[in-house]
């Protein structure tokens, strides 16, 4: 369990294709910290650690990870948002994050304001009702930050997707990744875990198949 407040990034040292899996070396001050089989969320993706030493770390990503999450375009040298897993009796600071990412979607814009950005996303409809996972003032984790949607609009029907956007404040932009997010990059998508279970029990509760 996470809470979306980024702890540091890492840089991605190496990623190696074995078999349909993906092995990713990830370069962070948090290493040193870290053992084999903790779990740390790389945007947000959930992922075990396999072996480390002072500066480095090894996780893998499988082929289903890799489907649904935006984990298999890294390359050397990519920029990747890091949370260690909750400890009981911390803050919580953003909001339960399972880091079970559930889909991607696209930068389609990106505004500088007087002291923060906003960035707008689009994301697909699939086999969510993403129409209902996405309200205003509601949360969303965005590549493993807990973030707060400030406004939504559907793009190319009601069916196919949802525009959203999300304020960036300084500390933010500074501290992960969305310094280096361009126009047409691909985030991952951990829509409110709460959302998710509302969506699929209401219906079944009032009768509706």
């Amino acid at each position: 369990m996470f809470t979306g407040i980024i702890e540091t990034t890492g840089k991605v040292i190496s990623v190696d294709k074995k078999g349909s899996n993906l092995t990713i070396g990830i370069r962070s001050s948090i290493a040193k910290e870290l053992k084999p089989g903790q779990s740390v969320a790389h945007n947000g993706v959930c992922l075990t650690v396999e072996s480390k030493n002072k500066n480095n770390f090894i996780v893998t990503a499988v082929k289903e990870t890799l489907l649904k999450t935006n984990l298999g375009a890294l390359k050397k040298g990519s920029i990747v948002n890091l949370e260690r897993s909750l400890k009981i009796g911390d803050r919580l600071d953003g909001h339960f994050v399972q880091g079970h990412v559930d889909t991607t979607a696209t930068c389609i814009e990106i505004k500088k304001e007087k002291g923060s950005w906003i960035f707008q996303f689009k994301v697909q409809s699939s086999r969510l009702n993403v129409q209902g996972l996405i309200i205003e003032k509601g949360s969303i984790c965005i590549n493993g930050v807990s973030l707060t949607i400030v406004q939504i609009s559907p793009f190319g029907g009601e069916t196919e997707g949802v525009a959203f956007s999300v304020a960036i404040i300084p500390h933010t932009f500074k501290h992960t990744n969305f310094s280096s997010l361009k126009k047409g990059d691909m985030v991952n998508i951990e829509f409110d875990v709460l959302g998710k279970y509302i969506q699929k029990n209401i219906p079944i509760a009032i009768g509706i198949k």
